[in-house]
């Protein structure tokens, strides 16, 4: 065989394998199925209380550790209102639901709720949430961020899925469930999970497992914002319980029954 030939059996060998590692790659992305619209979920609220863009957004030394008006204690579910403030995040930072997973099959899980906490501040989340990353390992959102002064970010929209746990499993009533939508990730609840943060006070901007809890503003506003889905109660739980990488705690010091106390004050919840 002249070396020529060789050549081109190499070439032709290395064209073959392209052509099937395209094939694969573009049959693989065909199995994830998007969802283009969800029920059941709290929608990004249009009202003359709405600004599309917080002013402290623009600022990013500025804080959002808030003293609570006294004001908004004098309003209590089912009859509270929070201020709300629509802060959309960066396209990188979430994705499509999808209706199959990344092999294939269909996936029809109810939605959760998954409670978290930010840690730092309101602003420095947000001012995260808003910057483009390119790389997957560094994307990450909530639909929904709470401030220490009860006000409610809308943040993903909720017929999109955001980057709020990644390995994670929520344990139900229907046993284990999780949906894989990349393989280069373990699955995770984040395919029909809704995901809520509270804004973290001072005495807890470190590692501690404790602190000392949220206020009354955002319980009020958790309520509000849970009553207006069809999630079940039993469908409501924490970053740390899907958690299965072994480092999440969030949201320390979350006190259930305050919370469920007022969300269940809404006659929409009856039955859930």
């Amino acid at each position: 065989m002249t070396r020529r030939r060789q050549h081109w059996r190499i070439i032709a060998g290395l064209t073959g394998l392209l052509v099937v590692v395209m094939i694969w790659v573009v049959a693989d992305g065909g199995r994830l199925r998007a969802i283009k619209q969800v029920t059941g979920l709290p929608d990004i609220v249009e009202s003359t209380a709405l600004a599309l863009v917080p002013t402290a957004a623009n600022d990013p030394t500025a804080t959002q550790d808030l003293v609570v008006p006294e004001t908004l204690y004098a309003q209590t579910a089912p009859n509270y209102q929070p201020r709300q403030e629509i802060v959309l995040a960066d396209p990188s930072n979430y994705g499509d639901r999808y209706s199959t997973d990344a092999n294939g099959r269909p996936v029809n899980n109810e939605f959760i709720a998954v409670l978290h906490e930010t840690v730092g501040s309101a602003q420095s989340a947000l001012n995260l949430f808003r910057t483009y990353h390119p790389n997957d390992a560094d994307q990450v959102s909530y639909h929904t961020l709470i401030g220490r002064d009860g006000t409610v970010y809308y943040i993903v929209p909720p017929e999109k899925r955001a980057y709020g746990a990644g390995n994670s499993v929520f344990d139900g009533p229907n046993g284990p469930e999780s949906v894989l939508t990349n393989r280069a990730f373990p699955p995770s609840v984040n395919n029909f999970a809704y995901h809520i943060s509270f804004e973290t006070p001072s005495d807890g901007r470190g590692n501690s497992r404790t602190h000392s809890g949220y206020t009354q503003a955002q319980y009020e506003s958790a309520a509000w914002l849970l009553s207006r889905s069809s999630i079940p109660d039993n469908r409501i739980t924490t970053h740390q319980r899907v958690d299965r990488s072994g480092s999440r705690l969030d949201p320390r010091s979350f006190d259930f029954n305050r919370f469920f106390t007022l969300l269940h004050r809404y006659p929409s919840r009856a039955g859930l």
